[in-house]
Order: C-alpha cells, then structure tokens, then sequence
C-alpha cells in the first residue's frame, strides 16, 4: 500500500501529461495523458497510473449503488502502467465520481476539477447535450456571486449568504425580484453555487432570454453554523451533516433577518409579487414552513424533493399553527406553487402525504415527477424548470 501511495504522489506532482511547475524552465514534453477524456457519443474514458496496483476502480454517482447502498464502481482494465474504464454513453449532466486503487480513495491525479458536497471532495466532468449546456460556463455576459455577512438579531449573530445579481446590476438603477434558494441537509451557502451550477444557469437562462433577470440569495440553512465550513471564526471544524439545529424552526423563525438584510443592502422590488422561495430536501422543509409561517410574504413556492417535519419533538411558533398558517397562505394567493420529486426517491411517500394534505385543503400546486431519487441531478434540472416560470 505504501509503494501505490508514493507511485500516486510523485506521479501526480510531476508527471501529470507535462512538467509544468513554473520552477522547471527546461522540460522535456511528453504525450499528455487525459483522464476524464468526454467523448462524442457522452461515452467518458478515465485513465490512471498505478503500474503496481492489484485492482483500480471509477467509483461514480451515475452507477448503481450495491446491495449494502455503497457508492456504484467500475473495474478498469490495465493497459501497460495505465488503468482504462470506459463509461457507457451517459445522460447530459453533470457528474461526480472518485478514484479507488485497491482499498484507497483518490482523487482523480488527471482531473483538477473538484467539488465539496458535506464533508466529501470529488471529481467532476460534464457530458454535452442541451441540459449540460446550461451548467457550463458560456461566452455570454456574466452575472456576480458575492459572499456577504449579514447580522441575525433573532439569532443573535453575524452570517454569511451568497448572492447573485445578474449581469449590469451594478452599473443600472433599476430594482429587481429575488428568489431565496435554500440547500438541504449538509449543505451550506457554498452548495448550490458549486452542485447546483446557480451562477452558470442564471447566466445561461438569461442570455437565452428563458428567464427574467433577478436576484438569488442562498442563506446558510444550518444556524448553529454561521458560514461555510474552514470561513467563519469556528475554524477547520469536522464537518456534520446533521447538526443539532435540523428541524429546530430556527431557521424559519429567523429568515425575516435575511429578507430584511437584502431589501436594505440591495436594489430589489419589496412586494410579495416580487419574491420567490425554493428548497430541496431539508431547504424543502425549510421553505414550507416559511413560506406558511410569514404566509403572505411569497408569490412562488419551489418544493425540491422537500422534507416535511424533520424533529417531531421540537417546539416552535412555526409548528405549532402549520394547518392554520397554511389555510392562510392559500387565502392570501400565490402565483405558483410548484413541486419536484424524483420516483426513487427516499422522500417519496413523505411528498405523497404532503401533496394530500393540500389536496384536502383545496390548495392548488404544480406537480413534476421524475425519474431518479435524491439527487444534485435532479434538483439541478428542477430549477431550470423552476426559474422561467417566476415573475
């Protein structure tokens, strides 16, 4: 194990198809070597270098996963002192995958291109086709991601959320609408920029003239952290994925604060005809609940493979009247209402309950199923149906 260890190591530091440290001003090129290569036909070719490993495996989101719901890989095949998989023809997406050399997970030595989800870092590649095309970055006018910290008095403390204003905000006067878009569980205000492509979409959306221009503002979900994990004063903390606040109703009680934020530090439109909410997962929870609770606040609700109530012990003024709060929303009126749930999905039987809930009630929703469960995937394409249909 230690000897494929230094292979790794001194492979992907100074071979990985060129010599290229800045330090190294005479170099002898050699063949570059591609791995992930995205063919034609969406087929995707990965390569390693491991000439004294025993077995190499692609361990990737798009496979199955076995029998004990470990992650689905592939065995690649030596060639020389390479490894070689190629993958069957994949759908236009966006996918995430690792490298496993006998009983060790690697990145990928080839692939620089990496994205945190919870407390893991894979690799990633994109496929072509017309959905992937809309999560690349394309020669069209680009919008801004800004990382701002906003003061929470419910809460009691400083925050950071991430905004995006779309291209020319900051060179016009004009006053825009805002979707707030809210991540699930282990996620924070750095996951729907990096899994869910946000800033990508929007640019794209928009160039396409599919969408109207808007802000979107993505808080962090979990208010017993108040940033990203390695940006706030908590430090290189170990990542959770359920921290002690799910399904607490803090985060609802105290979203007010971010509306508050935003209508104060940005130029945007302050009636509820300008204001959108979506969610997925824990962020379909939360959305629920706030768009319920401060009912007359919203005139377009997105639900994305949404939980409902995540702590049946948990007391909260956002509980306690959810029927009544819910009876109010539907009086007050919306514009949309519109829920995404994949048919393997784990939440499945859960928005089934829900849907009967506002069934019983008469209060009108959009319904979209899809295939696939609980995933980036998925919640991905809800939003590029989501978006053309706000303001």
């Amino acid at each position: 194990m230690r000897k494929i260890f230094l292979f790794f190591i001194l492979w992907s530091t100074t071979t990985a198809g060129y010599i290229s440290a800045q330090e190294n001003v005479a170099f002898t090129p050699k063949k570059r070597v591609i791995s992930p290569e995205v063919n034609d036909d969406n087929t995707v070719t990965f390569r390693v270098f491991a000439p004294q490993a025993s077995q190499v495996y692609v361990v990737g989101n798009w496979m199955d996963k076995d029998a004990a719901g470990q992650a689905g890989k592939a065995e690649m095949q030596r060639q020389d002192d390479y490894w070689i998989y190629r993958s069957p023809k994949l759908a236009s997406d966006l996918f995430l995958y690792n490298i496993q050399v006998d009983n060790a997970i690697w990145s990928d030595p080839l692939n620089v291109y990496q994205i945190r989800d919870v407390g893991n870092i894979f690799n990633y590649f994109v496929t072509g086709g017309d959905q992937s095309s809309l999560y690349q970055v394309a020669d069209v006018a680009h919008g801004t991601i800004a990382k701002r910290w906003y003061n929470s008095p419910t809460l009691g403390m400083n925050r950071r959320i991430t905004v995006y204003t779309p291209p020319g905000y900051e060179m016009d006067k004009g006053e825009y609408p805002v979707l707030y878009l809210l991540h699930g569980m282990g996620g924070d205000e750095e996951a729907w920029p990096s899994l869910g492509r946000v800033a990508q979409i929007m640019d794209n959306l928009l160039a396409a003239g599919k969408i109207k221009p808007m802000l979107v503002v993505m808080p962090n979900g979990h208010v017993s952290n108040t940033a990203a994990p390695g940006e706030s004063s908590k430090g290189q903390y170990p990542i959770d994925f359920f921290t002690p606040d799910v399904g607490t109703g803090k985060m609802e009680e105290s979203f007010a604060d971010v509306i508050g934020f935003v209508e104060t530090n940005y130029r945007v439109k302050k009636q509820k005809a300008a204001r959108a909410i979506a969610g997925l997962s824990m962020g379909g929870s939360h959305t629920l609940f706030i768009s319920s609770y401060i009912p007359n606040t919203f005139d377009y609700i997105g639900l994305f493979s949404a939980a409902f109530r995540m702590n049946e012990k948990a007391e909260s003024p956002v509980f306690d009247q959810f029927e009544k709060n819910l009876v109010k929303q539907r009086d007050n009126g919306y514009q949309l209402y519109w829920i995404g749930m994949g048919k393997e999905d784990f939440l499945y039987k859960t928005g089934k309950e829900y849907r009967e809930k506002l069934d019983h009630i008469k209060m009108p929703y959009t319904y979209y199923e899809s295939e696939g469960g609980h995933t980036w995937s998925n919640w991905r394409t809800y939003l590029t149906l989501f978006l053309p249909q706000l303001f």
